[in-house]
C-alpha cells in the first residue's frame, strides 16, 4: 500500500514539475511578432526593403466613377508590378514601372509606354496613380524622396496617418508577416479620389 502511494506520490510529482516547466516555457517564448521596436528603427528598414509581394481588393471612386478590382503587387528592386483585374478577369490591366519607365498592358494585351501609358492610367482609373511612392506607402511609410507629415501611433510605433504630395493616407488596420507588422487596410485621399484598398496575403 505504501509503495503504491509512493508510486502516485512520484507520478503527481512528475506532472506537476512538467506543468510548471511547460508554464514557464510559454512564458519565455517569444511572440509571433517581436515587440514594437522605435519607429526611427523600423521606419528605414521598410523604406529599404526592395522584395515583397501582396494580394488584395482596392475600392477606387474618382468624382462620379468608380471601380473594384483584385489587386496584385510585386515589388522587385526598383520595379513595381501592379495587375488589376475585375470580376471574372474583366478589364484586367497590367502596371510595371520602373524610375520614370511605365507601361500598361491592357486586357486585349495592347502594350501602352511612359507618357501615353500614363495618360490611359489617367483615363482608366479616373487619377494617376503615384505609383513611386505607392511602393513605400503600401509598407506603411512614407517616400524617403519627398517630404512628409506623419502622425504616428506611439504605443505601436507605427504610422496612423501620412499626408505626402497631396495624398492623405489612413492605415486602418495591421497584420503581422514574417515577423513584420504590415497595413491591412488603407484609404488613400486626394481631391475627389478615394482608394480604399485591403491587403489579403503578404508575402514579404
Amino acid at each position: 500500500m505504501r509503495s503504491s502511494r509512493l508510486r502516485l506520490g512520484i507520478t503527481l510529482l512528475m506532472a506537476a514539475v512538467a506543468g510548471c516547466a511547460a508554464l514557464a516555457g510559454c512564458r519565455s517564448a517569444p511572440p509571433l511578432l517581436p515587440a514594437s521596436a522605435n519607429w526611427q528603427v523600423r521606419r528605414p528598414q521598410l523604406q529599404a526593403r526592395e522584395h515583397f509581394t501582396l494580394r488584395g481588393r482596392v475600392a477606387v471612386a474618382a468624382g462620379a466613377e468608380g471601380f473594384n478590382a483584385n489587386v496584385r503587387w510585386v515589388q522587385d528592386g526598383p520595379r513595381s508590378q501592379l495587375t488589376l483585374e475585375g470580376p471574372l478577369g474583366v478589364g484586367a490591366a497590367q502596371v510595371s514601372a520602373s524610375g520614370d519607365e511605365l507601361r500598361l498592358v491592357t486586357s486585349r494585351g495592347e502594350q501602352i509606354d511612359n507618357d501615353a501609358a500614363h495618360a490611359a492610367l489617367v483615363q482608366r482609373l479616373g487619377f494617376d496613380p503615384p505609383l513611386a511612392s505607392l511602393r513605400y506607402w503600401v509598407l506603411g511609410v512614407p517616400d524617403p524622396s519627398q517630404p512628409a507629415s506623419e502622425g504616428l501611433d506611439p504605443a505601436q510605433q507605427r504610422l496612423r496617418t501620412l499626408t505626402q504630395s497631396g495624398w492623405r493616407i489612413d492605415y486602418n488596420s495591421y497584420v503581422g508577416a514574417d515577423g513584420e507588422t504590415l497595413p491591412a487596410r488603407m484609404t488613400l485621399e486626394h481631391d475627389a479620389v478615394r482608394v480604399r484598398l485591403l491587403v489579403d496575403n503578404w508575402q514579404p
